[in-house]
């Protein structure tokens, strides 16, 4: 009786060190179904969110349709929660070949070219349509992805997260109730140009500070999009999103092209069309989890809100000066081109 009495407890203890495992484990879920000791090839693809969004969780199915397509030569091992480091980290490490590939937001990828940075001007790319235009037209995608080929580093593709608004603390309707927010924005050039142009208050800060930072009150709002703020529960705190649609929130898809082209052609024609599908099949996705996430937050209390007409049209007008600055960087004949095309 004892014997069954100790057997039945190191059963029990076991099953509950394998959940408490299991639980520890944000990843454990995505783990590949396959063996991935027999593939010829290893390409190691860095991104600093989540899985649960659309536009991350797509190096998995990446992952997965690769190994598929290719038999198994071509294993993408897919390193998202900032595995590999932070960004710019990584992006060090991509142009040294110690990383084969990132899904870099857009804001980070503008420090590999700087025509990258088109897409994060305000109200030049801005809706999941225009997004989509941009994708497929040759004459606005070709430029943009050929901008990095001199440092070494292709541009594969982009994903999304949906579109940028804020986060806040206090409802905020118009430009004039934004000035009383203390926005947290990106480590990017052009989001600090955008908020001295707009005339708000806003500080620089790393995105794993920022929950301290919220409860603290250091910051009273955030500069992000509505699916990463109720995915990583930001609106815990900051429980009203106004809806300004000034950009998309992107990863872009960046390949060290040594690696790339040590590959045998039909194995990279493979592998860059996966690459291609599943980008595009996620782009869609994601307009559905922008959606789902905006009713998740309002059924938990969130209150969403819309600029007023007269506010977007003068966040427009005073963002024309940094359209014009950064037009000299990326090129002003291509930044006309693309507002011409899309109407922006």
């Amino acid at each position: 009786m004892k014997k069954v009495v100790i057997l039945v407890t190191l059963l029990l203890l076991g099953l509950v060190a394998q959940g408490t495992a299991s639980q520890a484990d944000p990843l454990a879920s995505w783990q590949p179904q396959f063996d991935p000791r027999g593939a010829q090839y290893t390409y190691i693809l860095s991104n600093i969110s989540h899985p649960v969004i659309e536009g991350v969780g797509v190096g998995y199915r990446i992952r997965d349709r690769v190994w598929e397509e290719t038999n198994g030569q071509i294993y993408v091992d897919f390193r998202p929660l900032a595995q590999l480091g932070g960004e710019r980290d990584v992006i060090s490490k991509l142009r040294l070949g110690a990383v084969h590939g990132m899904l870099s937001s857009s804001v980070a990828a503008a420090n590999v070219a700087d025509t990258l940075g088109v897409v994060n001007l305000p109200y030049v790319v801005d809706t999941f349509d225009k997004l989509e235009q941009f994708r497929q037209d040759p004459e606005l995608w070709d430029p943009f992805a050929e901008s990095t080929l001199r440092g070494g580093i292709v541009v594969a593709d982009i994903t999304s997260y949906g579109p940028y608004g804020w986060a806040t603390t206090t409802p905020v309707r118009t430009v004039e109730e934004a000035k009383g927010v203390n926005f947290r924005i990106a480590e990017a050039p052009v989001n600090t140009d955008s908020y001295r142009a707009w005339g708000l208050r806003f500080t620089v800060m790393p995105w794993p500070d920022v929950p301290q930072a919220l409860q603290t009150g250091v910051i009273s709002g955030l500069d992000h999009t509505a699916i990463v703020c109720n995915i990583t529960n930001k609106f815990n705190i900051a429980k009203h999103f106004t809806e300004i649609d000034y950009a998309q929130g992107l990863f872009v898809h960046l390949i060290n092209k040594r690696w790339l082209d040590r590959l045998p052609e039909d194995l990279r024609a493979t592998f860059l069309q996966v690459i291609e599908e599943e980008s595009a099949r996620s782009r869609e996705i994601t307009r559905q989890q922008h959606e789902d996430q905006v009713n998740a937050a309002k059924a938990q209390g969130v209150e969403f809100y819309r600029l007023t007409d007269e506010s977007v049209d003068e966040l427009k007008q005073l963002s024309e000066p940094v359209l014009q600055r950064w037009s000299e960087r990326i090129g002003a004949d291509y930044l006309e081109l693309v507002r011409a095309k899309l109407g922006s």
